[in-house]
Order: C-alpha cells, then structure tokens, then sequence
C-alpha cells in the first residue's frame, strides 16, 4: 500500500514535495505504521526499486540467446521476454513514473546496468573467435536498446501488447533493427 501511495504521489508531484503525512494519507495508514519499516520516503523509494530490480533479474536469469535465436527464426516472441512484459505491465505505474521524467534519473542506469551484467554473463557462453565485434559495444547497444524500447513503450501507454513487444525484443536482438524494421540488404 506504501509503495502505491508513493508511486501515485510522485506521479502527482514529484519526490521532493511529497511527506510522509502525504504517503500516510494516500495509503490510509498511520505514521507509526511507515516508521516501523522505513527511515524516510527515500529509503521507501530505495527498497521499492530494488525489489523490482531484483524481480526483473529473476525474469531476464533465464534468458538463452540460443534459443532466443531459434523462437527469432520461427517468428515468436522469446517466453523471457513475455513474461518480462507482463511484469511491466502489472506494474506500469511504477515503472512509468521511475522511468519517466519526475521518476529518479538514476534508475534507469540501475536497469542497464543489470542489463549489461547479464547480457555479458550470456554472451560469455560464446567463443571469442564467433565475435565479429567488440562485445563491450553489442552490450552496451543492446542493454540501451531494449531499456530504450521499454521506456518508450511505457510512456506511449502501452498500446501494443505484451506478445507484440516481446517479439518486437526478440527479433530486434536477432537481426537489428533494420532487418525487423523490414529492409532488406542486398547479397
């Protein structure tokens, strides 16, 4: 309830004039009820980010670039990536509002972070003479790209579906953008 209250007000007003009087009327609880399990609303705000940092990485854990290849090809979206959909769509408010321009500037960064840690330890998995690139860089593109299309599928309200978003991820991680996009190169 405490976490709902302050999403709704940082959506209302932004972190700096909400008080807790605010949050404890928000929610319909009294203010002894906050202090027992938070120091103030940045440690609230803290815990709630890190709890859905933490939700996220167990999502994106079983992510198989082989077999997200292999659902690319067969044109489905990667069940990771649904799923991970589903998760931003059951809490769209809090992750529109962090993600979006009152949310905090530094999460987003947390969130590509934990993308890049993750899609390093996948990308481990290969060969280094398979790499036809620098793998710093295919990380970095990819952990933007994705945090990018989230951000921008969250603050245009969502309108194409969870399945439709998760191949949109899976093809544009298989074969870039433009190739997803429809253009084709000449051989």
């Amino acid at each position: 309830m405490l976490r709902d209250a302050l999403i709704d007000l940082l959506e209302e007003k932004g972190l700096e004039a909400i008080t807790i009087r605010d949050l404890m009327q928000q929610a319909g609880l009294h203010r002894s009820t906050f202090y027992l399990h938070y120091r103030d609303k940045y440690d609230l705000l803290e815990l709630s980010k890190e709890d859905m940092l933490n939700e996220i990485l167990g999502i994106v854990n079983d992510i198989d670039p082989i077999q997200l290849m292999k659902h690319a090809a067969r044109n489905e979206p990667d069940p990771v990536f649904q799923k991970l959909f589903e998760f931003f769509t059951l809490h769209a408010i809090f992750f529109k509002v962090l993600l979006g321009p009152k949310g905090d500037p530094a999460y987003p960064i947390q969130i590509r972070s934990i993308m890049e840690k993750l899609i390093y330890s996948k990308l481990s998995i290969i060969q280094s003479e398979q790499i036809a690139m620098p793998r710093e860089y295919i990380i970095a593109y990819l952990a933007s790209a994705n945090l990018g299309v989230i951000q921008h599928w969250l603050a245009h309200g969502m309108q194409i579906s969870t399945r439709e978003m998760a191949l949109l991820i899976t093809r544009m991680a298989t074969f870039g953008p433009l190739q997803t996009f429809g253009l084709k190169g000449e051989a």
